[in-house]
């Protein structure tokens, strides 16, 4: 009997013990993009130092000695999550902070890290920022980051302005997923037009210098689009929109994980018909494939493609008679430019141990530019009812591979980044003369192709670099950071043309090399509060059309700037608010820039030395839940310390078309009770500036108000944007010339209409 009674209480405490044990499993997930979170913290409430870190796709598992029992969920960028312990498998949504200076990048070092352990003025914006938006052109976006000037030149063509005046030379990298989206040496200025904005993730900006880690051009800026990796469940996307200007465009997405697989494919066509500017039409496809499948939990293979279709009808500036009357007729019929854009890379990432990790990148571009330019469009003396003009393709395809390495080391959390970095890029170009007819009101009205050829070359493209960066925390709150990169950038051209001051340069071999440093240091005070203080080198070689095409002799030097910077961040009010602030002085000497001549081309020169200067802050405070302000901000002056140009000495002149000031304001309100709403209100200002190197006259700038607003309920979306409320009459850009003053006359009121669905599935 006293073994039965035993055994009986024996049995009993087992079961108790049994069903107090909570066993749960499950995935942690962002919110917004349904992509898995590694490495989150997961520790019981009761218990904080028992838990456990998420895996490389995102999933966990924890026993709690009771059902009752609760465990936090906390990730740098995303706001801590209380939940209770419950049997089965969790999703767990992990929504990102406010607080913007927590966030993870990946573009300072091409290593993730904590923002604030980065020695660079660097900005992200958020997929909540893109999702919100709705923009129709990057430039809606990328002007909400303090100094940076995105100029629209309508049908998504732009040019930039970060650090310098607004030009067309390459002074800014562009990247996708950490790879230049073109080849060192045939920049262009509308290169963003081969971004896909349906697939991106999250977009980083660089100001200043970067080319001790991603090499020339790099200089005004680094620009990286990170292309949304696959979700955990099954997420399908599909919208639809059109403006009152006749715009209409079309987004999809489709998302899952099938095992060791995940898949991403996403894409938009837009077209424009009818605009309020004559002959303005254009239609761009734009489609994204990725698969990540991972090996094991130290191993990941990445490979995505991007393919762009991208073709419109051209209009130059026009003069100030027509502007100021809102005469917005084009006197080209007939002028285009066609892109075709694909871009291949898979990637392999791999986790030796806890010191070691190694991530190699092969990829491949191929590439093509076709225009009619209105540009090239010149008078025939003597004959008012012809002209000239030319037909030219720009193409390159593109083998390239960027290896890195990361070794970790017990002393001082020391650590040591090592890479390499090969493109070769065979490129041609081909122009050949057209045969305008003009009517007697000057509209130009069709052409005649011609046998004649202007220029054709190609040129072999080889640019070798290697680089590598160390970082030390001599304490536990400096961190000191030191990177130095070779390049060396090889020209081997071939004019299939008698050279000659028209036809272009005789056969040649080119090379340029460079050693470009960065030393900088973070410093943190405690209680978020922190200072940066960065020097860095760049380097811009001359390009292939400034070398070659048009000129007998190549002449350009390679520009180099040397940049002085220091800044810092505060964070404040329980982080529900934050500044980040930055200040620099960046010296060019032989900077290349945009000269117009009196045919109306243009021709790059050596300026000798140029001198900018300036301060970038961005404010933002969150007074509610349901309120958010921020304020950027960019005061900055760009003079010129030696150049002369035909006779004239400019040196202490403000360079053309370079604002002093820069600001780019917003408030949006998502109100607790109808859950699901959004209502912002954002300005925009750009102030003054001259409109030439003499500086005998300045415009004046312009102010934009915009409105947003959108409501989601059960994956249904419906949203209004409102651009120019106000209906102000504005250029995005201005410039002055010996003939008179040309102007890019900017978007007049426009409403944009939208609806999208959200299908979430489970697993």
């Amino acid at each position: 009997m006293q073994k039965i009674f035993f055994s009986i209480v024996f049995f009993m405490v087992l079961h108790h013990c049994a069903c107090a044990q909570m066993a749960s499993k499950g995935t942690v997930v962002d919110a917004l993009t349904k992509e898995a979170l590694a490495g989150v913290s997961i520790r019981l409430a009761h218990a904080p130092e028992q838990g456990t870190l998420t895996a490389s796709d995102g999933s966990f598992s924890l026993t709690s000695q009771t059902d009752s029992d609760s465990v936090v969920v906390s990730y740098i960028g995303y706001k801590s999550l209380k939940m209770p312990v419950t049997p089965g498998v969790l999703l767990v949504q992990l929504q990102p902070a406010v607080n913007q200076l927590n966030q993870v990048i990946v573009s300072a070092s091409r290593e993730a890290q904590v923002r604030t352990e980065a020695p660079v003025a660097i900005s992200a914006i958020s997929k909540q920022v893109i999702n919100d938006t709705k923009a129709v052109s990057l430039d809606q976006l990328l002007n909400k980051v303090s100094g940076v000037y995105m100029v629209n030149l309508g049908n998504e063509q732009h040019t930039m302005a970060i650090r310098q005046p607004i030009g067309y030379n390459s002074l800014f990298l562009y990247l996708e997923d950490g790879i230049p989206i073109r080849t060192t040496g045939d920049f262009n200025h509308n290169a963003l037009i081969e971004i896909n904005m349906a697939a991106l993730k999250t977009i980083e900006v660089i100001r200043g210098p970067s080319s001790s880690l991603y090499g020339s051009e790099a200089i005004g800026g680094a620009i990286n689009f990170i292309t949304q990796a696959s979700s955990q469940v099954p997420v399908a996307r599909l919208q639809a929109e059109m403006s009152n200007q006749g715009y209409k465009r079309t987004d999809f997405s489709y998302s899952d994980t099938y095992g060791k697989l995940g898949v991403y494919v996403g894409g938009y066509y837009a077209a424009q018909r009818d605009g309020y500017i004559s002959h303005s039409d254009f239609d761009k496809l734009a489609l994204t494939l990725r698969a990540d499948y991972r090996f094991s939990e130290n191993s990941k293979l990445v490979t995505s493609a991007t393919l762009v279709d991208y073709q419109t009808e051209q209009t130059g500036g026009i003069d100030s008679t027509h502007f100021f009357n809102k005469e917005y007729s084009s006197l080209h019929t007939f002028t285009y430019r066609k892109v075709k854009a694909l871009r291949l890379r898979t990637t392999l990432e791999h986790q030796w141990n806890a010191a070691n990790s190694t991530q190699t990148t092969l990829f491949l571009r191929n590439n093509a530019i076709a225009q009619n330019p209105f540009y090239a469009i010149k008078s025939v003396a003597g004959n008012p009812l012809k002209a000239r003009g030319e037909i030219n393709e720009d193409a390159f395809r593109s083998y390239g591979l960027i290896s890195q390495h990361r070794k970790a080391f017990s002393f001082l959390e020391a650590q040591l980044i090592g890479g390499i970095s090969l493109d070769y890029s065979p490129a041609t170009y081909n122009a050949r003369f057209i045969d305008v007819d003009r009517n007697t009101s000057g509209l130009y009205t069709s052409y005649t192709e011609t046998d004649s050829l202007l220029t054709s070359y190609s040129v072999d493209l080889l640019n070798t670099a290697a680089y590598t960066q160390f970082e030390i925390n001599p304490t536990e709150r400096l961190k000191v950071v030191a990177a130095l990169r070779y390049d060396r950038l090889d020209y081997n051209f071939n004019n299939k043309l008698a050279p000659s001051a028209f036809t272009g340069a005789p056969d040649e071999k080119n090379n340029f090399e460079n050693l470009t440093p960065k030393v900088g240091l973070t410093y943190d005070f405690g209680r978020n509060k922190g200072t940066y203080v960065n020097y860095s080198v760049g380097f811009a070689p001359p390009q292939i059309s400034d070398l070659y095409r048009g000129v007998k002799v190549p002449v350009l030097k390679p520009s180099n700037y040397t940049n002085y910077e220091a800044g810092g961040w505060l964070s404040f009010a329980q982080s529900r608010g934050y500044l980040d602030v930055s200040v620099y002085q960046l010296e060019g000497r032989n900077e290349i820039i945009s000269v117009r001549l009196p045919d109306g081309s243009y021709q790059n020169q050596n300026a000798g030395r140029t001198n900018h200067r300036g301060i970038e802050y961005t404010f933002k405070y969150v007074p509610a839940e349901t309120i958010a302000l921020r304020i950027s901000g960019t005061n900055v002056r760009h003079w010129f310390k030696d150049y002369e140009l035909e006779g004239a000495d400019y040196a202490g002149n403000e360079m053309a078309t370079a604002p002093r000031f820069m600001g780019n304001a917003e408030i949006t309100y998502k109100p607790l009770f109808a859950k699901g709403l959004r209502l912002s209100l954002e300005w925009q200002h750009i102030g003054r500036y001259y409109m030439d190197a003499a500086n005998t006259e300045y415009y004046n700038g312009y102010d934009l108000l915009n409105a947003r607003a959108g409501y989601t309920l059960h994956g249904v979306e419906l949203w209004v944007n409102a651009t120019n409320v106000t209906n102000q009459l504005y250029a995005t850009t201005v410039d002055k010339y010996s003939y008179g003053k040309s102007y890019r006359q900017g978007n007049p009121r426009i409403f944009n209409v939208g609806v999208g669905y959200t299908f979430t599935g489970k697993k």
